[in-house]
Parts: C-alpha cells; structure tokens; sequence
C-alpha cells in the first residue's frame, strides 16, 4: 500500500482527525506494554471440606509478564511447599488441601512484571477457618427463686460468618421466646424474670455455621425455680412473706447495655450496611421495650424491631440514620434508659481514578487520584508496585496528582494510587505507555461490505498509532475527499455513510499516516434493495369465536434470498413456528391463523423479516369485538312508592359501544325466579328512574347490548318492596262464549300479577239485557269466568267487569255487548238456481235466509253437488257428495272441476258457530259437451323411406260425443330446425290407425294425435321417429347382422338384460320393492300416463319438459267471460281450494273419477311446432 500511495503521487487534503487512541482502542499485543492484571482472586476461604484452593493472578503484556506473589507483605516462594501447584506463564496457582493448611492463612499480593515495569494486584485474603468446638465442661445448676432474674450464657466458638444460634431442649424442640424470655445478639438466653414452669434440666445452646456446613451443641444446662415459703408455714411469719413478695417486684434494670456501660454508649455503623441496636431489661412484671430517635425524628420508612421489641432493626444505612436514639424498658413500678449515639462511617471509594493511556514522545502526563470515606481515607502513590520516593521522582507528586512533562520512552511504567482508612482499601492501577510507532491498521485489507439502501454503512478501519495517525478516506479511484454531509468519520477511524444510494457500491481506501509513517487498506461496499413488508388485512376487528387470516407481504433483495427469516410476534413476544392452543393458532410462514378467536388474542401483531443486512417490522392491529361484559355495582337510590332509581357501573364493552341496556325484574310473590323486561335504556346511560308496579317485591337486573349481541346479565341488584293499593286497570278482552243454545259463558284475560296492585283481587261482573229497561245484575268472582244458564238464545247483553282488592276499586268499567248462546239456523235458502259457465264450471244463486232464523252470528253458506249420470252412456253413478264454503252473508258462488256433459244435484245451507242448518231443495243441472281427454297411446307401426303408419288409442275420457281425430306431423332435425305443421283431420271418430305418405327420407318426424268433439279439440299425443334411407330398407338388417361389431353388441345387451334381472330376483326375495316411479319407468303404460296427465294437468314428452302453472289449453277454450269471473265467486272445498278471501290454493279434489279442468290444461311445451 505504502508503493501505491508514492505510485499515484496522491495529496489527500480531506477528513483530518486527531485521534487519541489510547483512549478509544485496546493497544495490540503486538505492541511493547507494560502488564495488566486481567483477572484476579478476592477474598477466599479454605473449607476444610473442599480438596484445594485456587489463588488466581492473570495478566498480558508484551513482553510477556513474570509472576511474583507477596504474603502478608513479604515476598512468598511458590516452591517453598509441594502442596502448592504454580501454572506456567501465570500467576496463579492452586493449594491442596493436605494436611495442617493453617500456616496458609493470610493476605497475598500478586506482581506481574516486564523490561517496561510492574503491575500489582489487589490484596487477596486467605482465611483458614478451624473446626467450631464448645469446649467440654461441667456446668452447675441454676438455683434461683420466682421472679429473679437468669443469664444463660452460650459463649459461642468463633467459626466463618454468618452464624446462627438456637436455644432448644434435648428434643430438639426450641425454647419458647417471648416479651419475657429472649436471646441477645451475642446468643445469651435472657430471663426478664424466672417463672416455676422454666424449671428445666436441657437448656441447650446450638450453633449452625452454614459456610462450613456445621452445627455444634453446648453441654446442657439446668435451672430450677422454687417459690417462697407459704404463709402458712409454721417456721414464716406473715409478714417475712409479705416482705418478700414486695422485694421481687421491682422495676426495670437494663442487662444489655449493662449499668456498667452509663447512661449513653456508642455506635459505629457502616454506610449502606445494617444498623442493630439491642436492649433487654430485666424486672418484675415484665418490662416493655420502646425506641425513640432523640436527635429527631424516625426515618419515613419507621425502622422495623425484632425480638419482642428489643433489637431496632435499620437496613442500607445512609448519613441520614445518624443521631442519638434511646430505649425505654418500662413497668408499673418504674423505667430503665439508654442512649445510642449512633456514627455512620464508610470505606474509602473513587472520586477520580487515575487513567493510563498511550502517549507520544514529549507529551505530557496528568494522574489524578481521589477518593472519599469515613474516617478520610489516606492516598499512597506507587510505581511499578513500589512505593515511589519523590527525592529520586523527576515529576511533581502530591496526595491527588503525579504529573510528568517532556515524556520519554523510559517513562512508560504502572502507576498505583491505594486509597486506605480502617475500614478497607481500594487499589487503582494507570499503565502509562510511552510509544512511537508507525500506524498499526487493525483491520483486514479488502473487506467486503454489504448494506441496503436507505441504512447506513460502516466502513472499518481500526489504527493503533503513536503519535495519533490522520486518518481519511477516498472512493474508487478518486483522490477527491469524501466531504459530504452523508459521511462521517468516527474516532475509531470507521466510516459512516449514512442513508446510502445505489450509487454508493464501490470500492473504498482508508489512509492513515503519522510523523513515523503510514498504511492503507481497500474496503469493498454492495449496496441492496431494502426488504418491504406488508401485512392485510389492516387491524381487522373481528368477533370473537370466529377465526382471521393475517397475510405477510414481503419483497427483498435476491442476493439475501438465503438469509430471509419471517416471523410473527404479538405485543412483543415471539410466536412459535408450530401450532399453538391445540392447533387454534396456527403459523406458516407468510401467514398467521387463529381460529376461535378469543378476548386474549387481541392485541398488535408484527411480522418481522430479518436477512443479514436489514430488519423490518409490519403490524396490523387485530381488535376482538364480543358482547359487553355484565354491569356490575347495581345500586338503588331515590326509593318512592311507583318508582325507584337503578344506577350501575358497565362493565368492558370489547371495542363495540353499548347501544342500550335492557333492564329486567323479577318478584318472588308470583312467579318468583322468572325475568322479565322492565324497560330499555338508550346508549351509555348507567342510571334509570323506574316505575314501578304496587305490592311487588322487585329485584333487578342489568343487561348491555351492543352490535355483537347481548352482555349476560349482572348480578341481581338488592330487593326492593313496593306499598298496595287499589287496581289502576280492569280486565281486559271481555267476551262472551257459548256452548249450549241457553247458556252464556263471559270470559276476560285476568289481570297480570304485577297489576293486581294489592291482596285479595277479585272481579266485580255486572250485567244486564240490553234494550230492556232494568237493573244490573252484579257477582263477585276470583276465577276470570261467570256462566249464567236458562238465557234466551242469541240475544244481546250489556256486560263490565271491573278490578276490586283489599284496598278498594278499579276505575269505572267500560261497557261491552256479548250475546247469549246460540243454535243452529233454523230455515234453509230458498231460490236455489244454476248458471251454465262452461262444460266444467256453473254459477250458483239463492236467496239467503230470514236474520232472525239465523240463530246466531251467519258464518256462510255451504253449496253441496254430487254427479248423477254420465249424458254420454246415460250411466248411473253412485252420489258421492263434494261441497264448497262461502264465507259471509252472501247469494252466489262459483262450482269449479264439474265433469263435462254430466247430470248433477246440487243443495245449499247456512250456518253458523253451533253447526249446519238444514239443507235446500236439491237442484238438477246438466252440464254441456266438453274437450276430450289425451287419446291412450300414439304407436309407429311401419316406417318406410317415405311413409309410416300411425296408431292411437282413444281418449279415457271423451267429454261428449268424439267427431273425430286431428292428425299433425313436422321435421324436426338434431339442428333444432323445426318444419312447418301439417294437419290432417280424420272424420271418422271410429279410425284409430292412418298412414302418412310423402315423407322424406332419413328424416325425423314428431307426430300429433288428438281427439275431438263439437266443443273442440283435446291435449294431443305425440311421439317421434325417422324414416328409412333411400335404397336401404330392403336390406339393412342383413348388412348389419353380418357386422362383427353388431354380434358383439348385441351379446353385451343381452349379458347386461341378464345381469339386470338376476338383481330384480335378488332385490323381490329379499322383500325389497320398486317404487311407483320405478315402475313407471321400466313398464310404460300409454293409459296410465293418460290418467297421469288428466289428474295433475301435466304433459310431457321425451322432447320437451311442461311449462308448469299455464292456464291455456291446447285449443285455447277458455272463453273471456270464463277468465273475467272473480276468483271471490269460489267458494271453500273439502281440502281448502280457496281461502275465504278466494283465493286459490291447491287444485281440487274429492272425487274419485274426476274431470279434467280446462282452466289447468297442458303447458305450451305440447303445442305443434310452427316453423
């Protein structure tokens, strides 16, 4: 690089940093330095339980460091004992724990040293801990009387901290531990005063050192309690125990701090640390310790107490806990006081550290050294671990700063400042470097660097230099600067481009140069497409229980197809890949479904897409929309006697308002359990005044709705009972019904449990005949019916029903008209007579019958007719009757589907509720000649290459006297060209086969057949079929059967005929049956399609399907006046072929054998084919 700078002759005048690296960069190893302590022991203990014990001292350096230890200040030998293993090239070395290890015990210090100087550990205390023993000895018994005082003392061995203390009996049950008896600090067992009951023979002291996973037992100590004499003691006079018992009661004496100690003692706590202060009084009764802060108040946080009030408990200890703080032991016969004064103090700790670095030939050096504590902590300056003597210093030295001017290579060496005060010391160490080097780039030379458009790059070029390098940067092949705002050069020589462009891919070159030399390397940049994402829907709200299908839309760079990750999160929490929730939450890459969709899935939903370049993040926002939560709180205020105030709290309304809550009651006197709706109210209200109803006890309840649905309800609200009163409404509906013609039954809807307003409701009935002058007949019931026998049928009454309860009447009642039973009419109509519409159809007149003979209220009138003889055979029949029903106070109707040319009777009646009155005189009518039915069949005897002979059946049902037939035929072509209709009418009504002349060859004809009578033409009957080619007749068959092909169809129809009726056979004994329409099929019978084709106005052929509904036959013989009669003139039939208003709705039926209606012919699907 160094030829390619003088090559190119380049003079770079562009970025210009002074870069002070010591500062910013770690020096390379390769590097001369002074050492450095990189890691270090603290302090250990030795547990005899471990097999060795590790003292680590590491360090680098170049040249590389020696190792030197020092023990409790003197220089320490690793060789001086074959338990101790030393490493190579390190300080650190490991003690086995083999036999007595004691003499290792102390504070060690480790020196790592190069030509350049010496660095120092931090002092690393050692503690070998002995096995914690009480020591065998015989304790005496206590002796001591009720009420003194008792120390029992635990003097527990020293052993490694923390340790814990218990007093417990030979059982291992603890002592119990109250105001009375408790434990100091130290472990002592304290006895405020002795009780008979603390006689015992195995108080025992425990210590528990958990560091050394030890616990030892002290011997067991004893003490008896006795009592004074009694006052009945011959050898005590009353007055000793008297004195005595006086003599034992006392006031409170301090134990801990002892008298000896004064009134006031003092104590040192350490900042941060945790403040005890302790003491116990012994006295009769028992004393009660309280604390109080004489130099002010407590803290905020009030201190906490332990042991029954004895022990003032103060964590992390601040300046603030400082002051004086007193105990207080207190009895009825008086109290005890001690003062604590309380000092806080702290080891030392940095205010300023001294900084070491890298510097270059005549610059100049700056250490300072602070540090704060309690007492004021004393500072020491050291040199390569030595202290340093200022008569031989060539710099300044004073208690905070070491400085240096004109600095020299020889200078370079390891400053350390130890701060001390009694309660610690902190060690700082500086590795002042003085060098002078070329620069040193760190970084390789062509790397390769990727970015995508819009990030910034990061173009590293890392120097180690001294004196500081300049440091630029040229692009390509350009020797101009980068000076744009979009570049920035860091301290650590790394180029920063920011909010790249396409254009930025290229090739870079870093320059660095100082007084001592210079360096350069290439850097290569790509520049990528940034990755897009997109994620539909767009916060999509969706209700719960149902399922949304997140879509993640990405585009990236191709060139980081293979570092392309997606994934989900919600609220900030990764999804996992597989399934979740038992497959509810299901995630494949680009997509996210959750099905079931529940309250918890609501929430922000990211997908992220990473590659090793870039990472983008898209959120859609899914909003769960359920019904609200249930109202809470119900609460009742403003309490009158019709009405009362509900206010609630809603609950959640799940992203969906709430429209209006629904408020719903319920009482426990009637229908006690059963909710009903009380009233609604409107959007977000949360209150409602409420009528309410006399004599309820109401609870209520609350219900929210918003768009989703309805919230369940709250919880019942408290009850509420309403004060009786008198109805405000009578029964309502009243009416009057009638089984027997002398009997008047009056019936009303009873009033609803919440409007009988009070007890006792009953209904108060008045009647009277109206028209006649008299008084009101009155009864009081409790059902909702009176019946009132031996009335006159059918006469009108004036009837009031009217509410009555304990507490009085409801408003006057209105007036309403009932009548009285009634019976059936009495006359028949008179004046009976037909009109001739058309052959199936007659209108009928009567005169109704007399009011008075009605005998009741007039339903109708019923028109009766049954078929007597056939006019065409003169045939009689047997009457089988049909009947219409008109419905009102009306004198005609209309009789549709007669049968054409038939005699028939016919009779008309009134009637009413009770039944039928008696019938007319019956009436003779005939109708006239109609249209023949279909003929039976339509066969194609003989098909030659230009004629073909015809034969049909007759019609099943002529309609009148047959004048002959209509014969037609047309082309029809599998082109669905169709030929003109030709007709060919056959007078002789005996013909029933003709032969049709004139055909062209090989073409397909329809063919037409219908019978006729004077009245006109019938549906006709068709079939299809194709002449025979020209030259082909004669001989067809015999070419065909000679074919191969032929023979083999023919055997495959007759394998499969055979097939067919072993599956017949099969299926008949197995007792299974063709349906109708089965049979129909396989057995096609040209009657019975006729029959078919009459009974449900229907016709079709293999051609055409029936245009269902048409009202036009064949011949179009509905005539206008039969199309202008109102459908009101019909009347009802048995199965209800018109409604009252005359409507149709369903064909007729009744009879047996009954007559096509031409009203309801064939459909258009039949008519000839006119080209």
């Amino acid at each position: 690089m160094e030829m390619l700078l003088s090559t190119k002759g380049i003079t770079i005048c562009l970025f210009f940093f002074v870069l002070t690296l010591a500062a910013a960069i770690e020096i390379p190893l390769s590097v001369v330095q002074l050492p450095t302590i990189t890691e270090q022991s603290h302090t250990q203990v030795a547990y005899p339980f471990d097999e060795d014990f590790t003292i680590k001292c590491e360090a680098r350096g170049n040249p590389q460091p020696t190792f030197n230890w020092t023990k409790d200040g003197k220089p320490f030998d690793l060789l001086s004992d074959p338990r101790i293993v030393a490493s190579n090239n390190s300080g650190t070395f490991v003690i086995q724990n083999r036999g007595i290890i004691t003499n290792f015990q102390g504070k060690y210090r480790c020196f790592a040293s190069n030509v350049l100087g010496t660095a120092m550990s931090e002092e690393i205390e050692l503690i070998v801990p002995s096995v914690p023993k009480f020591p065998k000895e015989k304790i005496e018994p206590l002796d001591v009387e009720h009420g003194d005082s008792v120390i029992l003392h635990c003097n527990p061995p020293k052993g490694i901290p923390p340790l814990h203390i218990y007093w417990m009996n030979i059982d291992l049950q603890h002592i119990p531990q109250d105001e009375r008896v408790s434990m100091s600090l130290k472990g002592d067992l304290y006895f405020a005063n002795v009780e008979e009951n603390d006689s015992r023979s195995d108080y025992c002291c425990f210590a528990a050192f958990p560091r050394l996973r030890t616990i030892v037992q002290k011997m067991p100590m004893t003490l008896k309690v006795s009592r004074f004499k009694h006052a009945n003691d011959s050898s005590s006079p009353n007055a000793a125990v008297t004195k005595a018992n006086f003599i034992k009661e006392r006031k409170p004496k301090l134990l801990i701090p002892p008298e000896s100690a004064g009134s006031s003692s003092s104590v040192t706590v350490i900042k941060g640390g945790v403040l005890l202060l302790e003491c116990i009084a012994e006295g009769l009764p028992t004393p009660h310790l309280s604390w109080v802060k004489v130099t002010g108040n407590l803290p905020k946080d009030e201190p906490e107490t332990e042991n029954f009030g004895k022990i003032l408990k103060i964590d992390q200890v601040t300046t603030a806990d400082e002051g004086t703080y007193q105990c207080t032991a207190s009895n009825p016969m008086g109290r005890a006081k001690h003062e604590f004064h309380v000092h806080v103090e702290e080891p030392p700790r940095w205010i300023k550290e001294p900084e070491g670095g890298v510097y270059s030939i005549g610059t100049n050096l700056v250490l300072l050294c602070e540090a704060i504590g309690n007492p004021e902590p004393t500072i020491q300056w050291k040199l390569n671990g030595m202290p340093i003597d200022s008569r031989t210093f060539r710099g300044r030295i004073s208690a905070r700063e070491i400085s240096l001017t004109n600095l020299q290579l020889q200078d370079s060496a390891v400053y350390q400042c130890e701060a001390s005060n009694k309660h610690g010391t902190i060690l700082a160490s500086a590795n002042v470097n003085v060098l002078n080097i070329a620069p040193l780039i760190l970084t390789s030379d062509g790397e390769n660097y990727a970015t995508v458009v819009g990030y910034s790059a990061f173009l590293h070029c890392e120097i180690f230099a001294s004196p500081a390098a300049d440091i630029r940067w040229t692009k390509d092949d350009s020797i101009e600067p980068l000076s744009t705002l979009r570049y920035e050069l860091n301290k650590n020589g790394t180029l920063e481009i920011k909010e790249t462009k396409k254009d930025d891919s290229g090739s870079y070159a870093c320059w660095a140069a100082n007084s001592v030399g210079k360096r350069a390397i290439t850097a290569n940049l790509d520049i990528r497409d940034a990755t897009k994402l997109v994620v539909t829907p767009k916060n999509p709200r969706v209700l719960k229980s149902h399922s949304i299908l997140l879509k993640c839309q990405s585009e990236y760079d191709s060139h980081l197809k293979h570092s392309f990750k997606l994934s989900w999160r919600k609220d900030g929490d990764e999804l996992p890949v597989n399934s979740t929730e038992g497959g509810r939450i299901i995630l494949d890459r680009d997509t996210l479904f959750v099905s079931s969709v529940t309250l918890e899935d609501q929430g922000v939903y990211r997908c992220v897409a990473s590659t090793s370049l870039d990472s983008v993040t898209a959120e859609s926002q899914l909003i769960v929309l359920d019904v609200p939560d249930p109202p809470e709180d119900l609460r009742l205020s403003e309490h009158q006697n019709r009405s009362v105030r509900l206010s609630w709290k809603a609950g959640a309304s799940h992203n969906s308002p709430v429209n209006e809550s629904i408020i719903e009651f319920e009482e426990n006197r009637w229908e006690p359990g059963r909710w009903q709706e009380l009233t609604r109210v409107p959007g977000n209200d949360t209150t409602a005044l409420l009528s309410l109803a006399p004599y309820v006890n109401y609870q209520f309840r609350v219900v929210s709705v918003n768009a989703v649905g309805r919230s369940q309800p709250s919880k019942p609200s408290l009850r509420y009972a309403t004060p009786p009163a008198a109805p405000d409404k009578n029964p309502e509906n009243i009416r009057v019904e009638a089984s027997e013609p002398n009997e008047m039954v009056m019936k009303w809807e009873p009033l609803k449990p919440v409007e009988r307003n009070g007890p006792g409701l009953e209904y108060k009935v008045s009647w009277r005949q109206r028209g006649v002058e008299a008084d009101w007949n009155e009864e009081t019931v409790k059902k909702h019916s009176l019946t009132l026998r031996n009335t006159p049928t059918f006469v009108p009454y004036e009837i009031k029903v009217q509410a009555v309860n304990n507490l009085g009447s409801g408003p006057e009642p209105n007036v309403t008209i009932g009548y009285s039973g009634e019976d059936v009419p009495d006359a028949a109509p008179s004046g009976v007579s037909v009109d001739i519409v058309n052959s199936t159809l007659v209108k009928v007149f009567w005169f109704g019958i007399p009011r008075d003979r009605v005998r009741g209220h007039l339903r109708g009138y019923k028109v009766s007719w049954w078929k007597t003889k056939s006019m065409l055979d003169g045939k009689r029949h047997h009457p089988e009757k049909h009947f219409l029903t008109f419905v009102g106070d009306r004198n005609y109707g209309m009789i549709p589907g007669l049968e054409p040319f038939s005699e028939f009777r016919l009779t008309v009646l009134a009637y009413n509720a009770k039944g039928d009155g008696p019938e007319s005189s019956p009436v003779v009518f005939e109708t006239p000649e109609g249209v023949p039915e279909q003929p039976r069949f339509l066969r194609i005897l003989n098909f030659d290459k230009d004629s073909v002979t015809l034969s049909w059946g007759l019609p099943k049902k002529a309609n009148g006297h047959l004048t002959g037939y209509i014969l037609q035929y047309q082309i029809i072509n599998e082109t669905h060209e169709i030929g003109p209709l030709n007709d060919i009418s056959v007078t002789n009504r005996s013909t029933l086969s003709w032969r049709l002349s004139g055909l062209s060859s090989s073409t397909k004809y329809k063919f037409y057949v219908k019978a006729c009578t004077v009245k006109g033409c019938g549906k006709p009957v068709t079939e299809e079929g194709l002449t025979m080619a020209q030259g082909t007749y004669a001989g067809i068959y015999d070419g065909i059967s000679t074919q191969g092909w032929f023979i083999g169809l023919m055997c495959a129809i007759a394998l499969l005929t055979l097939l067919l009726l072993t599956i017949c056979f099969v299926r008949r004994n197995k007792g299974g049956k063709y349906s109708v329409k089965e049979k129909e099929d396989l057995h096609p019978d040209p009657e019975a399609q006729s029959i078919k084709d009459e009974i449900f106005g229907e016709y079709s052929d293999s051609d055409e399907k029936p245009l269902k509904g048409s009202l036009q036959s064949i011949n179009g013989d509905i005539k206008a006046t039969e199309s202008a009669d109102s459908l009101v003139d019909y009347g009802e039939g048995e199965h209800g072929m018109f409604n009252e208003d005359g409507s149709f709705i369903g064909a007729y039926s009744g009879s047996k054998e009954k007559g096509s209606v031409e009203s309801t012919g064939s459909s258009t699907a039949t008519f000839p084919l006119h080209a």
